[in-house]
């Protein structure tokens, strides 16, 4: 692999109100719908050596606005289940459980369905991506979603995947990995198109 672009899907209802957002599948709005097409000219023309996407209508949605073709979904590039927290704004966490911090303090369990994920569980999928993408050839194109990419982002640089809470991560921005001096590094970051 040369370098590993990562797509954040647009916004979407929730993504726009702050709800927690992992395996609820929402459509863009129109502002998504917005940013997906803006993100296909740092795409066009550009070959791949593995494209994935999430499963996520909002991520799939996202990687045909921007002119992706030929993509895989990859359940592994789910966002992270959020349990009992799915739908719910960081502030209403904070009315039962004051200064309450993702990255510190994880989620309350969910149902059957979604039961959560701690997030040593969202890295082990992402290591399995990671692992993907440094045995492609070329360059290696994601859509996924922020949270994820934030653990994707500390792992690539060898960090523990909580360190993922130093990224932040806009809706509809792009972001560069790849390597200086055969060293895994950070090439550009939340940037807007």
């Amino acid at each position: 692999m040369d370098e590993m672009i990562l797509l954040r899907h647009g916004e979407t209802e929730w993504s726009r109100n702050g709800r927690h957002t992992g395996r609820t599948d929402l459509p863009l709005t129109g502002r998504g719908e917005d940013q997906g097409r803006a993100l296909a000219p740092l795409v066009k023309g550009r070959s791949f050596g593995l494209t994935l996407v999430s499963p996520a209508l909002r991520a799939r949605r996202t990687a045909d606005l921007a002119g992706l073709t030929g993509y895989e979904v990859d359940p592994d590039l789910w966002e992270w289940d959020y349990g009992g927290y799915e739908g719910i704004t960081t502030a209403d966490i904070r009315r039962t459980r004051p200064g309450w911090y993702l990255w510190r303090d994880g989620i309350v369990p969910g149902d059957a369905e979604h039961p959560g994920e701690s997030v040593t569980q969202v890295a082990a999928r992402v290591d399995r991506v990671i692992d993907r993408a440094r045995a492609a050839e070329g360059d290696v194109v994601l859509v996924a979603h922020g949270h994820y990419l934030r653990v994707l982002c500390a792992r690539w640089l060898g960090l523990p995947p909580q360190d993922g809470r130093l990224f932040r991560l806009d809706t509809g921005t792009y972001s560069r990995l790849g390597f200086e001096h055969g060293e895994p590094v950070v090439l550009a970051w939340n940037a807007p198109v």
